[in-house]
């Protein structure tokens, strides 16, 4: 296990009903002037936004919203956000939403604080020190950005996908009330539930040993969200099912799991690449590139793969041939997710073969590579691309 230092200090508020709280909640963490941060009409139609105001407004707290937060989240907003908060003196910024949402706020919250373009720190030519703190009320089980670090928003100038992120962005609070996915599109579920399983096969495949401890906690995550994503597929109301969802993706992403040893992460980069291009679900595109990934990389540590076979998958080792073990395990991991309503292929995307130049040309690696399981060159992501067709 390698050394670590691991801080995680989001206050977390899970169960039914504790969005009514809100205000308690703003006030305890210092915000009196706030800036209220959603997505599209359905935080609106599901009388949401409007209990979350009433609890701000029974705290006498001053607020302001700004909506129109899509998937795949644009610089746009994010601009317009900054701006606000610089205008009208804002020292809280509240995301109610999912992962889109919630990555938006904290990128506002970034750049509140910066006298600079925010973008400066998607592109690495700033580093995260400061924000103005942010609060969540989650209504999507997916990304897990309310108790993570980090933040995605994709520029439209040349629509690219980037990441940052920083001990200062983790939220303040998350509000966590399983009730608030039942509403959810099963498309939205499952994605839901491919991102969180991405997050943490993410830091299961690594190449530091002895990892015992963390490997158990990859594997009890994904048995999780093996067992709880068809039961709320099934039935939408199943708040059991919902609420071990809610809670496994908070712990995939904000790096319990994660510690100690060293995380991969080029699936995410090249499903960035995807998303950014074609605007297609994150979720939706880790189903895609994960398989693919696995397939090119499995050599590298055939003991590993077997591994997640026999405990997350429930495969026979084959001590003779683990290379057969390895595959299995790669087949069920895709059957399930292609069970689930996911695409497994480049064409179910409405992806094309003849963009895969374009695709690792926006990646701008160069010389340099991808990843750390294996260190991927752009060849070698080209290759990965064209096992997803």
């Amino acid at each position: 296990m390698n050394n670590f230092n691991f801080y995680s200090p989001t206050y977390f508020v899970f169960g039914k009903g504790k969005e009514n709280e809100t205000g308690k909640y703003v006030k305890r963490f210092g915000g009196t002037r706030v800036l209220i941060h959603y997505g599209s009409g359905s935080v609106m139609k599901s009388g949401l936004l409007d209990r979350v105001k009433k609890s701000l407004t029974e705290s006498d707290i001053w607020f302001t919203e700004l909506g129109g937060v899509v998937p795949n989240p644009r610089s746009g907003l994010v601009y317009e956000g900054i701006e606000i908060c610089k205008h009208e003196n804002i020292d809280f910024v509240l995301a109610v939403g999912g992962g889109s949402v919630i990555d938006s706020a904290k990128a506002i919250a970034l750049g509140a604080l910066y006298d600079g373009d925010f973008w400066d720190f998607y592109t690495g030519k700033q580093y995260v020190k400061k924000a103005l703190p942010v609060g969540t009320i989650l209504t999507l089980t997916a990304a897990g950005s309310e108790g993570s670090s980090g933040s995605v928003i994709t520029h439209e100038n040349g629509m690219l996908k980037r990441a940052t992120g920083g001990d200062a962005m983790r939220p303040a609070f998350s509000i966590l009330n399983p009730e608030l996915t039942c509403s959810l599109p099963p498309y939205q579920t499952a994605c839901g539930a491919t991102d969180m399983m991405a997050h943490v096969m993410e830091r299961y495949f690594t190449n530091t040993r002895n990892v015992e401890i963390t490997d158990r906690l990859c594997e009890g995550i994904l048995l999780t969200v093996i067992n709880e994503a068809p039961k709320a597929l099934t039935n939408p109301d199943d708040y059991e099912a919902r609420a071990n969802l809610m809670w496994a993706g908070m712990v995939a992403h904000n790096d319990t799991c994660g510690v100690g040893r060293d995380s991969d992460w080029s699936s995410h980069q090249m499903e960035h690449e995807l998303s950014g291009l074609y605007d297609v679900a994150h979720g939706a595109g880790l189903a895609v590139m994960f398989p693919a990934w696995m397939k090119y990389v499995m050599h590298h540590d055939l003991n590993r793969f077997a591994q997640f076979a026999v405990r997350v998958w429930g495969c026979e080792m084959d001590f003779q041939n683990p290379e057969k073990t390895a595959i299995q395990g790669i087949q069920r991991y895709e059957q399930f997710v292609s069970s689930l309503g996911m695409p497994i292929r480049f064409s179910q995307l409405g992806a094309k073969a003849v963009d895969i130049p374009t695709l690792v040309k926006s990646m701008g690696l160069g010389k340099n590579t991808l990843g750390s399981f294996v260190k991927l060159t752009s060849e070698d992501v080209t290759k990965i691309y064209q096992l997803a067709v």
